[in-house]
């Protein structure tokens, strides 16, 4: 099984980047991330034609998670709330968060807030939202003890996860609140896919569009699978395809690709 997440940054925009990248790498299942578009818009005939089920939770012009499937998937949910009924509605006012099931193996499509600068308002958002998906987690893992979690997490984790020509100290994506908060979370038994595989750093999954990013290879790596303890096992490869990345107008984001 293969699964991947990509932040497509914008469905509408990038649908013939990523219909010819599904037709090129078999993909089981897709997690995107910034669809930017409401359920009734997005361009479900594109994947439909493919062979994908659809999994959507979208907002206008913001934010917005789906998951593509060859195979149905079962219990879906597409809010905090719904597994987490008392906590604030704050946390689902913006589109975040899908998950389902296949194979008895529960993913988990994330867009974590990118929290703005160190400090603000969005960022405190942010380190509260990611306590919420602690929690939610938890209570997940009650029911479901084999979870890929995925997403674009906007945090990179170590200091060689991003480019050289950033100090990440007080760095948005790098501070250390940020990296604890996502530390707390993996205690619960998640490990890095990708550093099964590889500790070396230079490998990136996003570049700013700004000051020829990609280009120079100025990159972080900020989009993740996260594996429980038996998935971790079975993972035989964690890579990323910046081929995407070359394109014309590409999202910001390479698609990350796991296979068990």
């Amino acid at each position: 099984m293969k699964i991947a997440t990509w932040n497509v940054n914008s469905i509408r925009t990038r649908l013939q980047h990523v219909v010819d990248w599904l037709i090129q790498n078999p993909i089981d299942v897709l997690c995107m991330q910034e669809t930017k578009v409401i359920d009734d818009k997005f361009p479900r005939s594109s994947f439909e034609e493919l062979g994908y089920h659809l999994y959507l939770s979208g907002q206008k012009s913001y934010n917005g998670v789906a998951i593509l499937s060859q195979q149905p998937l079962q219990d879906i949910s597409t809010s905090f709330t719904n597994i987490l009924p008392e906590i604030p509605a704050e946390f689902d006012e913006q589109k975040r968060v899908i998950t389902g099931v296949i194979n008895g193996i529960r993913i988990v499509n994330l867009y974590v807030p990118n929290g703005s600068a160190v400090g603000s308002e969005k960022y405190e958002y942010k380190l509260r939202w990611l306590v919420m998906l602690r929690e939610y987690l938890q209570t997940l893992l009650a029911s479901t003890p084999n979870i890929c979690m995925c997403g674009d997490f906007n945090i990179a984790l170590e200091d060689k996860d991003i480019h050289e020509k950033v100090n990440p100290e007080n760095h948005i994506m790098a501070s250390e609140p940020e990296r604890q908060a996502l530390r707390d979370i993996l205690t619960l038994g998640f490990a890095d896919a990708f550093r099964k595989f590889t500790s070396a750093g230079g490998y990136y999954s996003w570049w700013d569009y700004r000051a020829a990013s990609f280009r120079r290879n100025l990159g972080w790596r900020i989009d993740h699978h996260y594996l429980t303890p038996n998935l971790y096992e079975l993972a035989k490869s964690c890579t990323i395809d910046i081929t995407p990345r070359k394109l014309t107008q590409p999202s910001d984001h390479a698609p990350v690709i796991l296979e068990f």
